[in-house]
């Protein structure tokens, strides 16, 4: 008669305890730029919310407004119209960013000859100042003796009152800012398209799938993640959009480029230096940046769900 013996239990392998210090090295390393990113970031944003709540006109004396400054900024017909500016801006220049950077970095992608002088023409713009590029296009798009109006006299259309008109001066605004601006976008795409797997595209093609194709099923749904932080980035960007404006027109003609950002800065360096109004003008685009954004966040969240 045989005995059976029942398995010796298996023992779980420790837990390696972790030292302290080796636990504690990640926040020790975030801990300078979080310190620095609440001294500078953080604590502005609560004491401007704090001083919209006070009424000032001299920039020195503070009364307590609580909500007056934000019924004022409301009841101010400037404010409405800065704000359609803005909105005006943010869709042109938000729209025209995504389809432009994506169309350049398909370009530069499947370029073979000159990818990096290619790459680094788009994005020179970037490093430039702001101050400089407002005041050099400015000088460009002058109605009389600008560059550009030389170049379309000398082809016989004429001078055209780019920063003149109200009209044009917006799209002229948003001309100018997407030539800063998109060289940043299409690099970030660029990164994106060199991460997708060039075997799918191989695939397609032996498929019989035509570049077309390829770039609907395969191209697009694989680089929209990346669209959607130049997306949100752009928004952002749009919304905050101020130095180059201010240098090219200064909010004019007739306040049809005075955009958010300059109406905060107007209420704040004007002869009044209303800082109660500016800090509410500051909390409204906070409110509105935060909106868009969240909701840019929702609709790619739903968009990679579907």
């Amino acid at each position: 008669m045989s005995v059976t013996t029942a398995p010796a239990p298996v023992r779980s392998p420790r837990r390696r305890r972790v030292p302290w210090s080796l636990r504690a090295a990640p926040y020790l390393f975030l801990l300078p730029n979080m310190v620095i990113f609440g001294l500078f970031t953080i604590y502005p944003a609560f004491s401007g919310l704090n001083i919209s709540l006070y009424s000032s006109r001299n920039g020195r004396t503070f009364e307590w407004a609580g909500l007056g400054n934000y019924e004022r900024i409301f009841a101010d017909d400037d404010f409405f119209q800065a704000m359609f500016n803005t909105i005006l801006f943010v869709i042109a220049f938000v729209g025209l960013s995504v389809i432009i950077s994506v169309l350049l970095s398909v370009q530069l992608n499947a370029q073979k000859i000159g990818k990096s002088f290619f790459r680094s023409v788009f994005f020179l713009p970037v490093l430039l100042s702001p101050v400089v590029v407002g005041i050099v296009w400015r000088w460009l798009l002058e109605r009389n003796g600008g560059l550009v109006n030389a170049a379309l006299e000398a082809i016989g259309i004429g001078q055209v009152p780019w920063l003149v008109d109200p009209n044009l001066a917006l799209l002229s605004v948003v001309a100018v800012s997407l030539w800063v601006n998109v060289g940043f976008y299409t690099m970030i795409l660029l990164a994106g398209l060199q991460s997708i797997d060039p075997n799918l595209y191989e695939a397609a093609s032996l498929d019989g799938a035509s570049p077309t194709r390829q770039f609907q099923h395969i191209t697009w749904p694989m680089l929209a993640p990346t669209t959607m932080v130049v997306l949100i980035l752009s928004t952002i960007h749009g919304f905050q959009a101020f130095d180059v404006i201010y240098n090219l027109t200064g909010g004019g003609p007739v306040g049809a480029t005075t955009l958010l950002v300059q109406y905060v800065y107007d209420n704040a360096f004007g002869p009044q230096m209303q800082y109660g109004m500016a800090a509410a003008g500051s909390v409204v685009l906070f409110a509105v940046v935060m909106g868009f954004t969240v909701l840019n966040w929702l609709l790619g969240r739903r968009a990679e769900a579907v």
